[in-house]
């Protein structure tokens, strides 16, 4: 059964987890994202209920799936828990019925991610890496000093574009659409929660298509015309046996674009907020990077586990399934919430605190497991780490000056805004 949507903009302050039926308590509210109170009830539902049942609420009926163990037995099954026809908690729009190969399974998705898995292979990132040092430290030498300003837009956005650009071989000057297209994608009231006008969400779906229809005729007449293959998605794309025709399948070829965009934009963008703010809280954290710049790659670990950029990924059981005494049955819908996985005690010592120096600080569930294993998490590490190392070389400090503003959604978990001020060495 679904609830109606209310699309309505405002904050309306939401009751406490232990206030609410336990049968009752909806984890899809994308409020609770967006008032940073979503700690205590996935808390709740790990201890009393981590297999959880709700009957009706605006995305239909669906179990939730909570803690670390469960997730990964879940994310490991593909032949259990299926990931068509999408992989967000929502059912898919008419406007929004794209095939990307996160939500198929083998033997298709393994065709589709083998044919552009080439870009993010270790020697093409060792060759990005001065590249991506070079970007970082033109954005930080050109922030401000001593007054205010947003993090989110002035440095998160800027190298995420950036990046894409470079990944996409995309005309530099309009880096800020691949943004923008990410943010629209992702703004589905019926999917994800998110507040969106659908006429412009549409209207910028098909921007993003006739662009990038028009980057794979460019691409093809340059390789007609004796120029060498580059080593950019499109072309990835068009030089592989299976995705050769991908611009004759136009919903798998605009669907597979915006899993690449929405991929490289969400999870990078957001740690790289996430990781300021959380310095914030536990500020001797700071202190220990300072006294050991060497605990930088550990670090980019726990800020991924830490702020757990896209909060949940849906399957559905292909049989009827037993787990803690549930039965899930067949084709009904259950969401991994790795946010929650990531802050569950039985796994994580001291899940709810921030430690740079965290023993074994790469298992997290951020990356998912199994077949559907974050393709680019190297090059999100390895983005977060050229950062960190830069930041340390310039500035002392990175100071939240005021409260941040979180993204409505149950999908992706992200800033809106973060305000700080530099101190510089």
């Amino acid at each position: 059964m679904n609830i109606p949507f209310t699309l309505s903009s405002a904050v309306e302050p939401l009751p406490q987890a232990h206030a609410i039926p336990l049968d009752q308590l909806d984890v899809s509210d994308p409020r609770l994202l967006e008032q940073n109170i979503w700690p205590d009830y996935f808390k709740r539902l790990r201890d009393e209920a981590p297999i959880h049942y709700l009957p009706a609420s605006p995305f239909g009926a669906f179990w939730s799936i909570t803690r670390f163990d469960d997730i990964k037995f879940v994310d490991s099954n593909w032949k259990l828990f299926s990931s068509e026809p999408v992989i967000v908690i929502g059912d898919r729009t008419e406007d929004m019925e794209l095939d990307m190969f996160i939500a198929m399974d083998p033997p298709k998705h393994d065709q589709q991610r083998k044919a552009v898995q080439g870009v993010v292979a270790p020697a093409n990132l060792t060759q990005m890496e001065g590249l991506i040092r070079q970007r970082v430290g033109s954005i930080l030498d050109n922030l401000p000093i001593g007054e205010s300003f947003n993090w989110v837009e002035h440095v998160s956005v800027e190298l995420t574009s950036q990046m894409l650009a470079t990944l996409f071989g995309f005309p530099f000057e309009d880096r800020h659409k691949l943004i923008y297209w990410s943010d629209m994608a992702t703004a589905v009231p019926e999917m994800t929660g998110a507040i969106c006008d659908p006429e412009e969400r549409m209207s910028a779906m098909g921007e993003c298509a006739k662009t990038f229809s028009g980057l794979w005729h460019q691409r093809a007449a340059e390789q007609a015309a004796g120029q060498p293959p580059g080593f950019d998605l499109i072309q990835l794309l068009q030089n592989n046996e299976d995705t050769k025709d991908l611009i004759e399948r136009p919903k798998e070829f605009l669907g597979n674009l915006i899993l690449l965009i929405v991929g490289g934009n969400d999870t990078t963008r957001n740690s790289i907020s996430g990781g300021v703010h959380a310095l914030n809280q536990f500020p001797a954290e700071f202190d220990k990077l300072r006294a050991d710049p060497g605990l930088i790659p550990n670090m980019v670990s726990e800020i991924i586990r830490w702020q757990t950029p896209l909060a949940h990924m849906r399957r559905i059981a292909t049989e009827d399934v037993q787990m803690h005494g549930q039965t899930i049955r067949k084709g009904d819908k259950v969401v991994m919430w790795y946010l929650s996985g990531n802050r569950d005690e039985r796994v994580i010592d001291q899940a709810d605190h921030f430690m740079i120096d965290r023993h074994n600080a790469r298992q997290h569930l951020s990356f998912g497991f199994g077949i559907h294993r974050c393709m680019g998490n190297r090059l999100a590490e390895m983005q977060l780490r050229v950062l960190w190392e830069e930041i340390l070389q310039r500035f002392h400090w990175i100071e939240v000056v005021g409260e941040p503003e979180y993204v409505r959604s149950n999908f992706v978990k992200g800033f809106k805004s973060l305000p700080v001020k530099i101190h510089p060495k």
